[in-house]
């Protein structure tokens, strides 16, 4: 029998693949040596592990998140990318009904347990806190604190931004002479939100606070301001500022100038020589708002500051006039960049500051929503139909639509664009069919019909259509609510793999301040890829009446005060 020819292509012999074997196996062991020496010398004190040497893919940027619920301190490298975390939750305080209040000292010292932890998980995966260059910050807004300027205490609980206590004050003020002026001046409409009326029934009700005013001591502001001072070491280093898209948030502020404005302090019979205001500087910038004085990141500069909802927009990178994002947080909030001249609102919106780095400031039109998350919360922490948020999609989707019920999820008022204080929360349709999931889907498509709402009134306000919306937060993980949004609002729900954008946002902020990104451009090639464009499935006929039978059952709740 003849030999066969050997084939074309040249294969490897039994030999030539045992010798390759083998080779393989004692550079495995190599490598399984090598890690076995570093997971021993990782966590010690005394470790001789050496760091790389620094360059733009090894510096890092810190985010300070303090949020209605709870704080986070997050860290992200140059790509955008969050590699370390830790989040703490904070008591809320209900004295009354209406009434929504945090302790001013546990908002500092669950920051201060974020970033050692966070600093801590960073070291663990071989980074040194030395490389991280600069901290952010981002806050919930108008939440009001009022401190001794003296001694820097706290005189009393801060007010959050839900908190309704003030409606007979707002009541007052609305029959004042000059209250048309005021939104043409600062953007806001008079209501129970902005800030200047919770310090208003303060100064009524707390001696505290009264006394420390009548004394000139009494030091006012948003909760950026209250971090910024803490932080930096209190009265002995006394770094009291405010960003504009916080300071936009009091009512104090002009929006043309970026500076308080006596004829608005005027309005609220308050005196400027008795209280003490923060200094309205940049939102990033290198110098103004001090530097950590204690914990694991003593020293590293403050570089960062932007409202919530300004930070998520600067997440998106929303740089563009037309650019929008609605966040789905505790509340929900839409704001849509309308450039570098102010938009008032004839259409129930506010008109704020989306952010001010170099150059000129940019404003954006913005609607807020009081209750998203927080009305899932309610459904498994009020009613118990779930045991987690988590599963409120589950139940949502156990039912093929909300089986008639609406719910009207008015906890403490509607805000834009109704601006109704006289309304609570109300179910309407239910039957003897109606179940649990039906409440749930209800539940999701309130924040979903408002949101309609608000885009409707953005479209009157800019008279332009918004053709893309961006999303984000803790709603926006819900497949079926990003799809039930887009399919009210007829145009593309476009959801970032990377969620994170309020904290990104503040990043960006301090980063562009030390020169981690070089600028906007840079900035939008982050967070590009993985994630999901939700495209409309419901015929336009029927998302409008779905619509007009939610506004409908708008005002069958309103007066029930």
């Amino acid at each position: 029998m003849s030999e066969p020819e050997p084939s074309s292509s040249s294969s490897p012999s039994n030999q030539e693949i045992l010798e390759l074997l083998r080779s393989l196996q004692k550079d495995n062991i190599k490598l399984q040596k090598r890690i076995d020496e570093l997971e021993q010398t990782q966590l010690t004190p005394s470790s001789s592990l050496q760091f790389p040497a620094l360059d733009s893919s090894s510096e890092f940027i810190g985010a300070i998140d303090q949020g209605t619920t709870s704080s986070r301190f997050l860290i992200f490298d140059h790509e955008g990318q969050p590699v370390a975390s830790h989040q703490i939750e904070f008591k809320q305080i209900y004295p009354n009904s209406g009434w929504h209040e945090h302790d001013p000292l546990e908002l500092i010292s669950s920051v201060h347990g974020c970033i050692e932890e966070a600093v801590k998980s960073f070291q663990q995966k071989g980074f040194s806190p030395k490389q991280i260059k600069a901290v952010g910050i981002t806050n919930q807004r108008e939440t009001t604190v009022v401190w001794d300027s003296q001694t820097g205490e706290p005189l009393y609980n801060a007010i959050v931004w839900t908190d309704t206590r003030a409606q007979s004050i707002v009541k007052a003020l609305k029959a004042r002479s000059g209250v048309e002026k005021l939104q043409q001046l600062c953007g806001l409409p008079l209501s129970t939100y902005p800030s200047c009326t919770k310090l208003l029934w303060m100064l009524e009700n707390i001696p505290r606070v009264k006394a420390a005013y009548d004394s000139g001591t009494l030091a006012f502001g948003t909760v950026d301001a209250w971090l910024a001072y803490k932080l930096n070491g209190g009265p002995a280093k006394n770094v009291f500022v405010s960003d504009p898209t916080n300071a936009s948030r009091t009512m104090f502020m002009n929006l043309e100038t970026l500076e308080y404005d006596d004829s608005l302090i005027d309005f609220f019979q308050l005196d400027r020589t008795k209280l003490k205001l923060p200094k309205i500087v940049r939102s990033s910038d290198p110098e103004a708002y001090g530097s950590l004085s204690s914990g694991a990141l003593e020293g590293v500069k403050i570089t960062g500051c932007l409202g919530d909802q300004s930070a998520a927009l600067v997440g998106q990178k929303g740089f563009d006039p037309g650019a929008a994002k609605n966040t789905y947080g505790t509340g929900c909030f839409l704001l849509y960049n309308v450039g570098e001249k102010p938009v008032i609102s004839t259409h129930g919106l506010l008109a704020t500051v989306a952010y001010y780095f170099k150059g000129k400031p940019v404003y954006a039109l913005e609607g807020s929503i009081a209750v998203a998350g927080s009305g899932v919360k309610f459904l498994v922490n009020n009613l118990g139909l779930v045991e987690s948020s988590e599963k409120i999609n589950e139940l949502a989707a156990s039912v093929d639509d909300n089986g008639g019920v609406i719910f009207v999820t008015a906890f403490s008022g509607l805000f834009a664009p109704y601006w109704i204080d006289e309304v609570r929360g109300t179910l309407l349709g239910i039957t003897q069919y109606t179940q649990k999931g039906h409440i749930a889907r209800a539940t999701l498509e309130a924040t979903c019909y408002q949101t309609k709402a608000i885009l409707d009134a953005m479209e009157k306000d800019s008279g332009k259509a918004l053709q893309r919306l961006a999303v984000d937060g803790g709603m926006s993980n819900s497949d079926l609510c990003m799809q039930t949004q887009c399919d009210l609002i007829s145009i593309p729900v476009d959801r970032p793999k990377m969620r994170e954008t309020t904290a990104l946002g503040a990043a960006f902020a301090a980063g562009l301040a030390v020169g981690l990104w070089k600028d906007f451009d840079e900035l939008k090639k982050i967070n590009t890829v993985g994630g999901t464009v939700f495209e409309s499935q419901m015929p336009k006929e029927q998302s409008k009446k779905m619509f007009e039978r939610w506004e409908k059952a708008v005002y069958t709740s309103t007066g029930f005060i």
